[in-house]
């Protein structure tokens, strides 16, 4: 059940926090060109969302516990425990998740571009008649 275990509600809670990040952070940089806004909000969606692995010590004579996170959280954590095996193998998928995200980013922005630039193309194709092979009955208005 989601209530009742701790690990969904919290990936959840973090899905939502990171959707609210990427929406303000993106309408925060409007004035930006479309391709670096695009650039920078799949940066920042990459960064927050590649999943890392982890290892977590318990008290002696228990076994390590072992899981997911965010890459960030990770290698944020590996850092500040001086771990530099932890923090190497985190900071590689930061980096991975920061590069798929620029490239998603920059995919989206020329599929827009190239699906915009087809409709204006098309509007423009229905505005002039001598272009179009078709006949056009006339309407009265």
């Amino acid at each position: 059940m989601l209530i009742s275990d701790s690990m969904p509600l919290l990936w959840l809670s973090y899905l939502a926090l990171s959707l609210f990040v990427l929406v303000t952070g993106y309408l925060g940089i409007r004035w930006l060109p479309q391709l670096p806004r695009f650039a920078i909000t799949g940066l920042v969606a990459g960064v927050l969302w590649m999943p890392a692995g982890f290892t977590l010590s318990r008290v002696e004579g228990q076994a390590a516990h072992e899981g997911l996170a965010p890459a960030v959280v990770v290698s944020g954590i590996a850092f500040l425990q001086n771990a530099p095996k932890a923090f190497g193998s985190a900071l590689v998928l930061l980096l991975l998740g920061a590069g798929l995200g620029i490239a998603l980013g920059a995919l989206l922005w020329g599929w827009l571009r190239q699906r915009r630039s087809g409709a204006e193309q098309d509007k423009e194709g229905q505005r002039s008649p001598a272009t179009s092979s078709q006949r056009r009955d006339p309407v009265v208005s």
